[in-house]
């Protein structure tokens, strides 16, 4: 971590199915481990059917980054919520967590984490249909802004538009678009983005595009570097030999 920075990322892994249709989740880890971040927000993390079993499994990740999942999942075999997942650097606290339901027939959900008490990372798999992504996005900001706390939203936003969809987050968040992301294989649409609360700053941003991740996933994980209004929190220590 930089001094007086903090690096966010987001990925929707698809469950860590790629392009040729394997599912690898060690090809994951190993974009993970490229992206030199202190926080990622994952999608599509846990499998739809059953109890929805993680789709990175938690020894894999232990073992192999220098991630801890935060505690969200509600049962023994998933790492997230409604697919949302959150990996935090090891050093870093977690010091709160929260699950968040969202309106519509489809099932979906938000997940925030607060780290250190003084900053929140939100992720989110929004709807394929704008109406309804408007009510999601109505009640995010609702439930998010009881609480005055720098905040970041990370995740698939699911909107192909660059000027319209966002308009429900309001006055009280500034979006970022690190750029298209989506599809791999000729992206196009900036689906994953990033809002943010006006206290924090932008440093950089961008789309972490290899020859790894074009075939990892359908999705390129996207970052933003930010400055918090007093400093970074804590830098991690890195626990990977």
């Amino acid at each position: 971590m930089t001094e007086g920075a903090i690096k966010v990322a987001s990925y929707n892994i698809r469950k860590a199915v790629g392009r040729d249709r394997r599912r690898d989740p060690a090809r994951i880890l190993d974009v993970l481990n490229t992206l030199d971040a202190d926080v990622v927000v994952l999608q599509e993390a846990d499998k739809r059917l059953g109890q929805r079993p993680a789709a990175l499994p938690p020894r894999m990740i232990s073992d192999h980054t220098d991630f801890v999942p935060a505690p969200l999942a509600t049962n023994a075999v998933s790492i997230g919520w409604h697919g949302n997942a959150v990996l935090v650097k090891r050093g870093i606290e977690v010091t709160g967590c929260t699950r968040i339901d969202l309106p519509f027939f489809e099932p979906r959900g938000a997940v925030a984490v607060e780290i250190e008490d003084r900053f929140r990372v939100v992720g989110v798999h929004l709807g394929l249909l704008r109406r309804h992504r408007h009510g999601q996005l109505r009640q995010l900001r609702s439930i998010l802004t009881e609480r005055n706390i720098p905040t970041a939203i990370l995740g698939d936003f699911n909107e192909w538009s660059r000027l319209e969809g966002m308009e429900e987050l309001g006055s009280d968040f500034h979006l970022h678009m690190p750029g298209p992301s989506y599809p791999t294989v000729r992206p196009t649409g900036a689906l994953d983005r990033v809002a943010l609360t006006h206290d924090i700053e932008v440093r950089e941003k961008g789309v972490h595009m290899t020859e790894l991740t074009r075939i990892a996933s359908d999705h390129l994980p996207v970052w933003v570097k930010l400055t918090l209004p007093d400093g970074a929190v804590r830098p991690a220590v890195s626990a990977v030999g």
